[in-house]
C-alpha cells in the first residue's frame, strides 16, 4: 500500500489523551517514541493480513484438538501453508509445542480482525469478545478462504489508524515494562498479556520508515522485537 505521511506529535498527544481516559496520566515526553518525525507508514497487504489471520484461527482450532490432518488440509487448500513460522508448523501438525502458549495468541487474532475491519473496536481494557469465531473462516463446516472472504467481506483499515493504535499499545507495554524495571505496582486495569499479544499483531502490520525504506514492522511474524 501506499505510505502515508503523519506526524508521530500529533499521534502521541492522541494517545496520551487515550490513556487519561484509560485512567493513566503520562505526559508525552515521559514515553519512548514510537515512530520517529519523518516516518512513514504503510499497512501490510490485505492479503497477507488475511493469510495471518486464517493461520492463527487454525492455531486457536488446534488448541481446542482440531485434528492435525484436518488443519493442515485446511492450510492447503487456503494456500498459505508457506506463511507458517517453524514452531507454528510443529504445533498445527504435530501437536509439539505448549498449548497455553497459543492460546494466549488469541488477542493477537482479534487485533488482525480488528484491522481487517471486523471487529469493531481494541479497547485494553476489554477482552475479545465471544463473537470472534464468527468473525473468521467456519472450520466446523470447512468454509473456504475464498468463502469466508465473500461473507465477512473483510476490508483493512487506514495504516494511520492502525499506527495510531500501535503507538497506544507501546506505551502501555512500555509502562508495565517501566514499572518492572522499577519495582512498582501500576495496578492498571490492563491484562499485560492481552496488551503484549495485541502490540505484536500491530507491529507486524504496520510497516513505518523515512524516505524509500519502510523497515519498521516488515519482519516475519516470529522475529518481531517488542
Amino acid at each position: 500500500m501506499t505510505p502515508l505521511l503523519f506526524d508521530p506529535r500529533q499521534v502521541r498527544a492522541r494517545t496520551c489523551d487515550d490513556l487519561s481516559q484509560l485512567g493513566v496520566p503520562v505526559r508525552p515526553e515521559y514515553l519512548p517514541a514510537t515512530f520517529q518525525p519523518d516516518d512513514r507508514v504503510a499497512l501490510r497487504p490485505q492479503p497477507d493480513i488475511e493469510a495471518r489471520a486464517a493461520i492463527l484461527n487454525i492455531v486457536q482450532a488446534r488448541v481446542f484438538d482440531m485434528p492435525p490432518q484436518m488443519a493442515m488440509r485446511w492450510l492447503l487448500d487456503a494456500r498459505v501453508l508457506e506463511e507458517l513460522t517453524r514452531d507454528e508448523w510443529q504445533f498445527i501438525a504435530t501437536g509439539n509445542g505448549d498449548p497455553q502458549r497459543y492460546s494466549e495468541q488469541l488477542e493477537s487474532l482479534y487485533t488482525l480482525a480488528w484491522m481487517l475491519g471486523l471487529a469493531t473496536h481494541l479497547d485494553p481494557s476489554q477482552y475479545c469478545n465471544d463473537g470472534l469465531p464468527a468473525l473468521m473462516p467456519d472450520l466446523r463446516t470447512q468454509e473456504s478462504m475464498r468463502l469466508w472472504r465473500g461473507r465477512a467481506r473483510p476490508t483493512a483499515r487506514d495504516a494511520i489508524e492502525v499506527a495510531e493504535m500501535l503507538d497506544l499499545y507501546s506505551c502501555l507495554g512500555w509502562l508495565y515494562t517501566d514499572a518492572q524495571r522499577r519495582g512498582v505496582h501500576l495496578g492498571l486495569p490492563f491484562d499485560p498479556s492481552l496488551v503484549w499479544h495485541r502490540r505484536w499483531a500491530l507491529e507486524w502490520g504496520i510497516r513505518a520508515g523515512s524516505g524509500n525504506r519502510l523497515a519498521h514492522g516488515g519482519r516475519p511474524w516470529d522475529q518481531i522485537r517488542l
